[in-house]
């Protein structure tokens, strides 16, 4: 592909009566949109257009859109926004989880998912260039490269883990409400369980090798949120 100033949208969606109207839609707001009709086509582009974002539909002609994200997520940290018609709490949940970034429901207004994907674009540090690099004790976050290290040890962490150490290192010392949380790195218009900020949190602070009984990095502020503790002050 050419190289573009567009943001290429990969649009995984079988349905030609959706994909075509809405890949206009994309193409009038300045992005590049390529669609792919089956798991297998997404999978295939996906190693040759380098997308800087993906949507994608869950029901597929050649499996379930669920395992396209699980199977990026192996290789890939692209934004993940989900399309289904599967409206529930627990859908939601099992797709953020999963590694998608947001997740909406059919059917949808063309405004809203434009409006998502820039959310997404920007949260997920696409649009991060000439962000100052932050250190914190001996933990180092480069939200421009998305790369982050522990006293010069590269840190393997996921787009959500990487998303939720540098908000808490924006706020360093402060303690970071779990409402806030969900809202900058998941979804403004987040709703219901925060059961996958646990899930997420837990799995930084094993790769920070905090102990759960006395963490020396995030610190759990009960009945409010979490904090980043800065080494050598005293929490408020």
């Amino acid at each position: 592909m050419a190289a573009s100033s567009s943001r290429v949208i990969l649009f995984v969606e079988d349905e030609e009566a959706i994909s075509a109207p809405f890949s206009k839609v994309l193409a009038r707001e300045g992005f590049e949109p390529v669609v792919a009709r089956t798991s297998a086509d997404a999978l295939e582009l996906m190693g040759r257009i380098d997308p800087d974002l993906v949507l994608l539909d869950l029901t597929l002609p050649d499996g379930d859109g669920r395992d396209v994200c699980r199977e990026l997520r192996r290789t890939s940290d692209v934004p993940i926004v989900m399309l289904t018609a599967r409206g529930s709490e627990m859908d939601r949940v099992v797709g953020l989880e999963m590694g998608a970034d947001d997740y909406v429901v059919k059917p949808f207004s063309g405004a809203e998912v434009v409006s998502r994907i820039r959310a997404v674009l920007r949260r997920s540090g696409r649009d991060a260039r000439g962000v100052v690099a932050m250190r914190i004790g001996d933990i180092e976050i480069d939200p421009g490269a998305r790369k982050a290290s522990i006293g010069g040890e590269a840190l393997s962490l996921t787009r959500k883990e990487f998303d939720l150490l540098a908000e808490l290192a924006r706020n360093a010392g402060q303690v970071v409400s779990r409402e806030d949380l969900m809202s900058r790195v998941w979804d403004v218009n987040w709703f219901g369980s925060t059961k996958t900020l646990d899930v997420h949190i837990g799995g930084l602070r094993r790769k920070l090798g905090d102990d759960p009984a006395a963490p020396e990095y995030i610190e759990t502020v009960r009945g409010v949120g979490f904090r980043l503790d800065v080494p050598g002050e005293s929490p408020a």
